[in-house]
């Protein structure tokens, strides 16, 4: 597969492009995720003609429609900030992203919980970057995440799984659209959407199954379904319910001991005493011995590459 095209924010790549000169490289990005990614590097206070090194900028007033304010001058540049985005969300918009990752806290990037400050002189922690939010609400479909927020292990392997199944979905909506094509994308996505909902896998299903609509409509409505699901973090009582599901295609083939061996490393698991990784692996390992083609096909026991040990923590 070829590699997956990302948004990021440029000084997480190493780019010394931060109000200081600075940057805040991020090696996990950079050099694990870069192995299966190219990256689309974006500072938006820099290329919105800002400058290096520049005036700390902050956000006032409003969490829901702040200003973008320098600190010392108090020149505003809400509108300069603006008007650049919609050009760069334009040239955006023909990168076919999978995903973006934002710099957290930032006045221009931070997704999640970005001071916003108060009349008083006091930020309440509620607001959302400029670019960032014209970028969520251009693409709102894409996985977005923060990159302080991928070292939690279990919102770090959500939003990649996230970008590589995005990848998919691009690689499908670029053939030549049939309900074959989309019937079959669904098959093998069945039990990794399970692991996130599912109630989303049973309404897919259906969407899938229906024949009313034309091939545009479903397919725009599967891959809106799709992204709701996969905001949905996968839990261990879900993975375990379709470990579970998988178990069941093996039943006139497990001896009773292998049945016994499955068990015990799923209660491990629930218990929290070893990572996901095992019992996907014993899973595997069953999977080529009983010959499960239906199985061997599913991307739940393939979602990323082991290189990435995402499912190594516990």
């Amino acid at each position: 597969m070829e590699k997956i095209k990302l948004g990021v924010s440029a000084c997480l790549l190493g780019h010394e492009v931060r109000y200081d000169g600075g940057h805040k490289l991020n090696h996990f990005i950079r050099d694990t995720l870069g192995q299966f990614a190219d990256f689309v590097p974006v500072c938006p206070e820099s290329e919105c003609g800002l400058g290096i090194p520049r005036e700390a900028l902050r956000l006032i007033g409003s969490p829901e429609n702040p200003r973008l304010i320098a600190r010392q001058t108090q020149k505003d540049f809400t509108h300069q900030m603006r008007d650049w985005a919609q050009k760069r969300l334009n040239e955006l918009e023909r990168e076919d992203l999978c995903g973006f990752i934002f710099k957290k806290d930032s006045p221009s990037s931070g997704l999640y919980r970005v001071k916003v400050y108060q009349d008083s002189g006091q930020p309440v922690k509620s607001g959302t970057g400029i670019f960032a939010k014209a970028f969520v609400q251009r693409f709102p479909l894409l996985p977005v995440e923060e990159e302080g927020r991928l070292n939690d292990a279990d919102l770090r392997e959500n939003f990649i799984e996230s970008i590589f199944v995005f990848k998919r979905l691009r690689e499908l909506v670029q053939k030549k659209k049939s309900r074959g094509a989309l019937v079959e994308f669904h098959t093998r996505h069945k039990l990794l959407v399970m692991a996130h909902s599912p109630e989303h896998y049973r309404i897919m299903g259906k969407i899938v199954a229906e024949t009313s609509g034309t091939l545009e409509e479903t397919y725009a409505e599967y891959i809106r379904t799709m992204a709701e699901a996969l905001r949905l973090k996968a839990t261990p009582r879900k993975h375990i319910n379709v470990l579970q599901h998988i178990m069941g295609y093996f039943k006139k083939q497990l001896s009773a001991p292998e049945k016994q061996e499955i068990l015990e490393l799923l209660e491990l698991y629930r218990s929290g005493h070893i990572p996901l990784i095992v019992p996907v692996t014993l899973m595997n390992h069953f999977v080529r011995k009983y010959e499960q083609p239906y199985l061997k096909d599913q991307y739940y026991l393939h979602p990323h590459p082991v290189e990435l040990r995402l499912r190594n923590h516990v």
